[in-house]
């Protein structure tokens, strides 16, 4: 599923804005870049049914040159071959596999192993980077403003046990055939699910990418 060609203008729109903002020293041009910016927000708004006000502060947060958001997912299977998910508590405790946004000073296997035992009460060693996706072309809704990276790393468990979060109300293993329909697509998909499977039966496979 594309995203709306709407979005895809205005993301980039704010783009241009934002790096223009950054390295900008003419005020005439500040002014350009600063309209440039407001025009994505309405944009936006007028897609999306959100109030526009809201979209301006959230773009108005953003410096520096614009590059996409960094996302760490992570496959872990147990004994039986079943895939760890947990319902997430911000998106009305749909399933996914345990995951979120990079940290700083973290590398990307660390911030996946940090987000596995915060989610799962599981310590987890990382063995591979299974898929490296744009999240605009893998289907996901709701469509974000920003553009995200998706990273999919697979992790043995080295230890812990079954513990909820703030961010999770259950966690669960769970076979192919098994997988349960209240997917939170905006973190995984079912194609994404069924290539953790392939991954994990075959580590051999190279990293899915794009």
């Amino acid at each position: 599923m594309s995203e709306p060609v709407w979005l895809v203008w205005a993301r980039e729109i704010q783009a241009i804005a934002q790096t223009g903002l950054t390295y900008v020293q003419d005020p005439f041009d500040k002014e350009r870049y600063e309209m440039l910016r407001n025009l994505a927000a309405q944009m936006m708004a007028e897609g999306s049914n959100v109030n526009v006000q809201k979209i301006e502060n959230l773009f108005s947060q953003q410096s520096g040159y614009t590059t996409p958001k960094l996302e760490v997912r992570v496959g872990v299977f147990d004994a039986q071959n079943r895939l760890l998910m947990v319902r997430e508590v911000l998106d009305s405790n749909r399933w996914t596999v345990p995951g979120g946004w990079t940290d700083v000073n973290l590398t990307a296997s660390e911030c996946a192993a940090k987000e596995v035992w915060e989610e799962t009460g599981y310590t987890v060693q990382i063995t591979k980077l299974a898929m490296a996706l744009d999240r605009a072309r893998q289907g996901h809704m709701p469509p974000e403003p920003f553009s995200i990276t998706k990273l999919f790393f697979l992790g043995e468990i080295t230890g812990g046990e079954a513990t909820t979060s703030i961010e999770t109300s259950e966690v669960g293993f769970f076979a192919q055939e098994n997988i349960p329909q209240d997917i939170s697509t905006g973190r995984i998909t079912p194609h994404e699910i069924a290539r953790l499977f392939a991954h994990h039966a075959h580590p051999e496979l190279p990293t899915d990418f794009d």
